[in-house]
């Protein structure tokens, strides 16, 4: 099991949180299918890695912030593979916080697991990082619910919308609603990924959309006709709520990835931690453990 350590707050990609304790972060880390994956990282000398140390039982431990759903899930199928290779991962935490990307700037964790690239790049010109890139894992499209409504074309006039209120997953919330006909946007908002109401032209259905933080749609969920969150939301809460319409994750620029400190992306440990993550095993267990919910990313 890997090894995750203190209260932790779970956040979707906009770094929004709540609290997640570490007795339901076991809980849901559990893998029913003890069989080991078919991945082989033999490609990758993990001795030659410069990250974390070598415990007592020879195997390199590097750390790690992960969300839960699916992330930290993800690294837990995969973790067989990796002790095969040499290489074990710590989690320092079952969730991301704030302080997150700071800490794997200044090297306090090895990478972390829990947001897409738009976002961290973003963070990086607020803050000075220079987070990179260390590989594309899987998308979690972002959808629209509803207690009230089993498709979109019940939507009326009227209708209150919730959508989060963070710069990138704004605008995911916006453009699937564009998609569905209800709203038109101002065309620069396809290069910039970024967008709020104020980027609405034109309204084809009269709703009212109301920006939330992330954290406070689904306990609120019952004050709107339809909300739009991120998959990893619902998946963690256990929602049953309606499915009304879905992002693509064809082409879909939001794919989670590990974020590594500039200079650690070649590293052995990093690579490997990236192709087990990427292998056709892992593929395979997301599409039918995830139902759509993750996709691979391409």
């Amino acid at each position: 099991m890997l090894a995750a350590c203190g209260q932790t707050t779970s956040t979707d990609n906009s770094g929004a949180s709540q609290e997640s304790s570490n007795e339901n972060a076991s809980d849901a880390l559990a893998i029913t299918d003890p069989q080991v994956p078919d991945i082989d990282l033999s490609a990758y000398d993990i001795s030659q890695s410069k990250l974390g140390t070598v415990n007592s039982d020879g195997l390199r431990e590097i750390t790690a912030i992960a969300d839960l759903t699916p992330h930290s899930e993800l690294l837990e199928y995969v973790e067989p593979a990796l002790e095969a290779a040499g290489l074990k991962v710590v989690l320092v935490a079952t969730a991301a916080d704030a302080t997150t990307l700071e800490k794997t700037q200044n090297g306090e964790i090895d990478f972390n697991f829990y947001a897409h690239w738009p976002y961290v790049n973003d963070q990086n010109e607020t803050n000075g990082f220079t987070i990179v890139n260390a590989g594309d894992i899987h998308v979690e499209p972002i959808r629209a619910y509803s207690d009230k409504y089993t498709s979109a074309d019940e939507i009326q006039d009227g209708d209150v919308v919730a959508i989060p209120n963070d710069a990138t997953n704004e605008y995911r919330a916006l453009k699937i609603l564009e998609d569905q006909g209800l709203i038109t946007l101002d065309d620069s908002t396809d290069s910039t990924l970024s967008a709020t109401v104020d980027s609405i032209v034109s309204y084809e259905k009269q709703i009212e959309i109301v920006e939330l933080d992330s954290a406070q749609i689904i306990p609120t969920k019952d004050d709107f006709d339809f909300f739009i969150t991120n998959t990893n939301k619902a998946l963690e809460a256990g929602i049953t709520s309606n499915v009304l319409f879905s992002e693509s994750g064809e082409n879909n620029p939001f794919a989670n990835i590990i974020a590594v400190a500039q200079g650690n992306e070649n590293d052995p440990a990093i690579l490997a931690v990236v192709a087990a993550l990427r292998s056709d095993a892992v593929k395979k267990f997301i599409e039918e453990k995830y139902n759509g919910a993750v996709i691979p990313a391409e």
